[in-house]
């Protein structure tokens, strides 16, 4: 800036201050007037600071913090050939939308609890107060403050106020179990009558048809196969010694009449006899018949024995066999030997095999028809039977399962009611909590500060708005 300009610059500051002077100092009168308004906003500040600090009754707090475990519990019990029950309890914390650290907020507040401590701390119902609780975020603690007029005072409320508080959850949960309890018992009187039926059609049906299992069902039907098996058996061997018999009749020349006849008669010891005798007559008739005539008195009386002979052999062989005595004379095996009297006995025993064979087939086939007549009924009676005993099984197995579902869910009583843990105990602070003189004092300077702003402001008014208003 020049020297030519200077002056003219003073000139204006000069000119500037003189308008700041005329216009922001205010008269003796204007400094009275503010002074006399501020000083009743200070007065009421400092009056009030005073009076609080003087008259406010002292404040003890005692604090507790609660805390709630966050983790679930679970069961499984499983009866051998009966059931299984299991019980799993989530954590009271898995819901994204119920938190039981609110609902104990509520229940620490609630009338019930507040009116069951100020009957345990010996106080008036009415006058008991409400304690402050603060919950912590991401954790499951909650902060209980209790206030009274003395620091004992403040911790005895306090403990009466968790004392209620447990009763109150206690009862809770003591209301829960009974009325589950009920309508479990309800449930299970239910389940146990449809086992009482499923038992008594069971037995009514094992009694009526005799079929008490399935493998009795299973038995019946081995039995039938065996009986069809031993039917097969005998079958061939029936054909077998049919064909037997039937060869050797063939080969010896005879028929099964007469080889027992011939064992009859060979069995038996006057026919025996009569027979040796015969046949010594026979041979001397012979051995004399060479020398002698027929007229000869020797040869006449052999005729005479022999005759008698023949006549005494067919009697008696009449009564062995039971046949005629012609019969018996004309049997060409009267004197058989001892070889041949053996495949007699043969004949006559694979003989008596057959009849024995054919008898048997004839029982085996008869039990058959009859297995077969009643197969498509024990049929049904099985599976009628397994339906009954489906039903028993499962009804036993349902009702077994509930009865171990009750006794598990006894188990756990903080299912719905988490368990709470007292982390903190009551405090016993000896400071009081208020009044507390220093932020009295930081208050009413606060304030006073505030107030003198605002008269500086309206002080100051006028320059302001022609600085930001120029053409007003």
């Amino acid at each position: 800036m020049d020297m030519t300009g200077h002056p003219f610059a003073s000139s204006r500051r000069l000119e500037r201050l003189w308008l700041v002077v005329r216009d922001g100092l205010p008269s003796v009168g204007r400094y009275r007037r503010y002074l006399v308004a501020l000083s009743g906003p200070l007065a009421a500040i400092w009056g009030l600071t005073f009076a609080y600090l003087a008259v406010a009754p002292d404040r003890f707090d005692s604090n507790m913090t609660l805390i709630l475990p966050g983790t679930g519990v679970g069961g499984s019990m499983n009866v051998e050939s009966i059931g299984q029950a299991t019980s799993m309890t989530s954590s009271a914390f898995s819901s994204s939308t119920l938190s039981p650290t609110e609902n104990y907020k509520r229940l620490l507040t609630s009338d019930v609890v507040l009116r069951d401590a100020a009957r345990r701390a010996g106080e008036d119902e009415g006058s008991f107060p409400s304690p402050a609780i603060k919950l912590i975020d991401q954790t499951n603690l909650i902060e209980v403050e209790m206030s009274a007029g003395a620091p004992e005072k403040a911790q005895g409320r306090m403990e009466a106020l968790r004392a209620a508080f447990l009763a109150a959850l206690d009862d809770l949960r003591s209301d829960e179990a009974q009325r589950r309890e009920n309508a479990d018992a309800s449930r299970i009187a239910e389940l146990e009558a449809k086992v009482d039926r499923a038992q008594k059609a069971l037995l009514a049906f094992q009694g009526r048809t005799g079929l008490v299992s399935l493998d009795q069902f299973a038995g019946r039907v081995t039995a039938l196969d065996q009986l069809r098996a031993s039917e097969r058996d005998r079958r061939v061997h029936l054909a077998e010694n049919s064909a037997g018999t039937g060869r050797l009749a063939r080969t010896l020349g005879i028929t099964l009449p007469q080889a027992r006849m011939a064992m009859q008669l060979k069995a038996d010891p006057r026919f025996r006899a009569l027979l040796t005798r015969y046949a010594d007559i026979a041979t001397q008739r012979t051995e004399r018949g060479a020398t002698l005539g027929d007229a000869h008195a020797a040869m006449e009386e052999l005729s005479v024995e022999d005759a008698a002979l023949r006549n005494a052999l067919g009697r008696r062989g009449a009564q062995v066999a039971g046949t005629s005595a012609e019969a018996v004379l004309s049997f060409a095996d009267l004197a058989v030997s001892d070889m041949r009297e053996n495949l007699f006995a043969t004949l006559t025993e694979r003989d008596a095999g057959v009849a024995g064979h054919a008898a048997a087939l004839a029982e085996l086939r008869r039990q058959i028809g009859a297995q077969n007549a009643s197969t498509q009924e024990q049929v049904e009676q099985a599976s009628r039977l397994a339906s009954l005993l489906r039903d028993l099984r499962v009804a036993e197995a349902v009702f077994s399962s509930a009865l171990a579902r009750l006794d598990t869910n006894k188990s756990d009583p903080f299912a719905s009611y988490p368990l709470v843990q007292t982390l903190e105990e009551p405090s016993l602070r000896r400071e009081r909590s208020s009044p507390t003189p220093m932020l009295a004092i930081i208050g009413a300077i606060a304030a006073s500060l505030i107030t003198l702003m605002g008269f500086m402001l309206i002080w100051l008014r006028q320059p302001i708005i022609r600085k930001l208003l120029p053409n007003v």
